[in-house]
């Protein structure tokens, strides 16, 4: 036989009711079962609040009174076909909602409340589902929990009394019928016959103990979930069913937050060798989750991470716990005696303090309780007064295989350090099933995530982008990630999750992902944006693995860098200004990223996707030192004077850079030399030396009225230049000579220059708008270190933004 819990959703609409009795009717055919259900979804709760609006004197518990028997009408109306059995179950109900009456009737009149009226009142809730089930269930027959689990009295609370509630769950299911129909929660107690009740979430109670008392098969809990998930998948979207989970995983799971089954509920069944499945009433082809003893091919080490939010830390200290004997106990019966749960427990090796964790709601009981017990030792200076800090959250990683893996305390801690957040206490048990720390609530979201990306709970690994600028690079590079996405995902395991995507004017953002498909469209109707907004989205959504994307030519987006850095969100950046900026912004950046374990990368910002800084990065990491830099760094300028000629004079080919895409938006950028002055201080400061912009001469080929005004007069007055040019163009065509714009770094000292390059030089067969830079270090004195390829061009500068979110993906 089996026995079969079915919860307070799997009994609470139509819909689940129905596909409760399709399961039960199919089950039923392969052996007997005992079927035990909760109160319909919400009316536990909806019976106390009622009895408290009693209390109070209120005459809206006769509403939400009527509510309640205007839903179970509802139901027995929708469900019961049969005219017959529906007239009987509707005296049945209404013979029990007029008690139910009268009870609450009471409460109203004399203003009392008691323990024992309350669990009078709850119990009706299982009462009325289980008579709806047993008339809807074909072939099933009702029983009363109340006669066979019994409670005693306990230090002032209701225990079960397991001796006798076994002999009388033998005797009652003697003879079993091949469908018990069984209201779980409700007991009687042993002595005074009163109802009484197993607590919250006591159905699943129930249901384990008829199964241990009858050694039942399997105990099958039926909810609304597949099962147990890796996390909690309202918080990780990508969490998933675990398959196996032993007994002690499951415990621990259910402890910390997994509101799956009930604790207890284990206990019974687990003494017995009684494996658990949970399954879904909604989904019931799903395999669900086997609790067992054993667990075939158990190989990860972890199963899943749950969590309590609303914890708060009480830190008892002072000198006189040092090597004290009894201060812990006196800390725990204070507590226990108050009925106040710990729920954690770490302690500093000095034994001079230890901290508890327990719920929000019962800190300032548990504080009062405290400094009552040790206030001798307070007056007297020995102990301080109670600390207690709220606002927490506790989180716990949770595999029986943890022991056999080397490792996992450093690889969590590590990875929660590295994504910023803090960790307030821990504990670890000997047994190495459970770490469990605190956090702050606001960082728990993230805390689940990363945790579940790191520990490999998730099937890919997820790196969330925030793209800044949809322009020429910004556009290529979305549409890069969009082409690559399934590949990715299938190549690498690796998730590509654009977050967000921000333009001069607008933004979107979405912690599930952005559609890629049609993103223009919906960032134009988007809220309006700016700089400081975004930054303060941006940090509220406090997304783990996350990566700032710049595509722009902005000073104010490159001003947040520091902002994001500071809170454990990389950078890259295809803009130039951060790192170009002055020297000591550009340090603080780079000592941020070290310092915070993210990354500052701007390998665009010199050469588009060749790879010039990561290889000066190499050499200076290798031990070698830079020695002179040489280059033709703007592929704009190369493309410009690659493309003169006695046909296509100058003011010509600035306008083809420009409709290539080629140069900057404003081509000026690019003709006063700036870009290349810029590009080389990144290099000369990536090469070990301190060089600012001003400190570089610059020799320039425009002459600075061209550069004053707007555009347009730029444009207008751009073909007065033209004849100069042809005339000195003819000049190094005769001397077989070709214009090169060449930056040079030699010791320190920084220089930009248009020259006559002669044709055995490394630059002179230079075409288009590739870039070249030649590297001569201590290793590579005698015959530099040449690399030359496209410089230019949104395709060539958003794949080596791509390549640098690869670099961060791949660490």
């Amino acid at each position: 036989m089996k026995v079969l819990k079915f919860g307070g959703t799997s009994v609470g609409s139509v819909e689940s009711i129905l596909s409760l009795k399709s399961i039960v009717e199919k089950e039923a055919k392969k052996q007997p079962i005992v079927v035990v259900v909760s109160a319909l979804g919400g009316i536990t709760d909806k019976l106390i609040s009622t009895s408290t609006l009693a209390l109070q004197h209120d005459d809206n518990w006769k509403y939400e009174f009527d509510q309640m028997v205007d839903r179970h009408h509802k139901m027995i109306d929708t469900i019961i076909t049969d005219t017959k059995k529906r007239e009987d179950l509707f005296n049945t109900v209404d013979s029990l909602f007029e008690q139910l009456r009268s009870i609450y009737f009471g409460v109203y009149l004399i203003h009392d409340l008691s323990e024992k009226t309350q669990n009078a009142i709850v119990s009706y809730g299982e009462r009325l589902s289980s008579n709806i089930v047993a008339a809807l269930v074909k072939g099933a027959k009702w029983f009363d929990s109340r006669e066979f689990i019994k409670t005693e009295r306990i230090n002032g609370k209701n225990a079960l009394d397991s001796e006798l509630t076994n002999k009388l769950v033998k005797n009652t299911f003697k003879d079993l019928p091949h469908i018990s129909l069984i209201p779980g929660f409700i007991s009687r107690d042993t002595d005074t016959d009163e109802i009484t009740n197993l607590g919250r979430g006591g159905s699943d109670y129930t249901a384990a103990i008829i199964a241990a008392a009858l050694n039942a098969e399997v105990l099958e809990i039926w909810t609304d979930v597949d099962g147990f998930m890796t996390a909690d998948p309202r918080v990780i979207k990508t969490a998933y069913t675990i398959n196996e989970l032993s007994y002690i995983e499951a415990m621990e799971l259910c402890n910390f937050g997994a509101k799956v089954i009930y604790p207890p509920t284990i206990y019974p069944v687990c003494i017995k060798n009684i494996p658990i499945r949970v399954k879904n009433t909604f989904n019931p082809e799903n395999q669900g989750t086997i609790i067992k003893n054993k667990i075939n091919d158990d190989k990860k080490p972890i199963k899943g991470i749950s969590s309590i939010n609303g914890t708060a830390l009480i830190t008892v200290t002072g000198l006189s716990m040092v090597g004290v004997i009894g201060v812990n106990r006196r800390i725990f019966t204070a507590l226990a005696n108050e009925g106040i749960s710990v729920f954690m427990v770490s302690q500093a090796s000095s034994e001079n303090s230890t901290s508890i964790g327990v719920r929000e709601e019962d800190v300032e009981e548990a504080v009062k309780v405290l400094n009552d017990e040790f206030a001798t030792e307070i007056e007297d200076g020995a102990m301080f007064p109670m600390h207690a800090e709220c606002g927490l959250a506790t989180v716990a990683i949770v595999g029986e295989n943890m022991k056999h893996a080397a490792g996992i305390a450093g690889k969590l801690f590590g990875t929660l350090g590295r994504s910023g957040i803090s960790v307030i206490a821990c504990a670890q048990g000997a047994s190495e099933t459970n770490i469990s720390f605190v956090v702050k609530s606001e960082s728990l979201r993230k805390s689940l995530n990363v945790l579940h990306d790191s520990f490999f709970l998730s099937e890919y690994k997820v790196l969330n982008l925030f793209v800044c600028g949809i322009g020429t690079v910004g556009g290529k590079l979305i549409e890069q990630i969009r082409n690559q996405y399934d590949e990715l995902k299938e190549r690498s395991q690796l998730k590509l999750n654009v977050v967000g995507i921000a333009s001069s004017k607008n933004a979107i953002l979405n912690r599930d992902g952005i559609d890629l498909s049609n993103y223009k469209d919906v960032l134009k109707t988007s809220e309006i944006s700016s700089p400081e907004k975004l930054k303060e989205a941006i940090l509220g959504m406090n997304i783990f693995n996350s990566v700032f994307v710049d595509c722009t030519a902005s000073k104010d987006i490159a001003a947040l860098y520091q902002s994001f850095l500071e809170n454990n969100i990389s950078v890259i950046a295809a803009n130039k200004i951060a790192a170009s900026a002055e020297y000591d912004k550009y340090v603080e950046l780079k000592k941020t990223a070290l310092k915070r374990g993210v990354k500052f990368r701007f390998e665009t910002n010199v050469g588009a996707g060749l790879p010039i800084i990561g290889t000066i990065n190499d050499l200076r990491n290798s031990g070698d030192k830079i020695l002179k830099i040489e280059a033709v760094l703007s592929g704009t300028l190369n493309f410009i004077f690659n493309e003169i000629s006695s046909d296509v004079p100058f003011s010509e080919t600035v306008r083809r850079a420009k409709e290539k895409g080629y140069s900057e938006p404003d081509p000026r950028i690019d003709l006063s030399g700036k870009d290349v002055v810029r590009k080389l201080v990144i290099l000369a400061r990536e090469a070990g030396y301190r060089v600012e912009q001003e400190d570089v001469e610059k020799h320039l080929f425009v002459p600075q009225e061209y550069f004053e005004g707007s555009i347009d007069d730029f444009w207008k007055n751009l073909p007065k230049l033209d004849a100069d040019f042809e005339t000195r163009r003819k000049i190094i065509e005769s001397e077989d000579k070709k214009w090169r714009f060449v930056a040079v770094m030699n010791g320190g000292k920084t220089s930009v220059e248009l020259k006559a390059i002669e044709r055995n030089h490394p630059f002179y067969n230079l075409e288009g708008s590739n870039n070249i830079v030649l590297l001569t270090t201590e290793r590579y004195k005698e015959y530099p270190m040449l690399i030359q390829g496209y410089g230019a061009g949104a395709s060539v500068t958003a794949a080596g933004v791509f390549a640098n979110i690869m670099s961060i993906a791949n660490i």
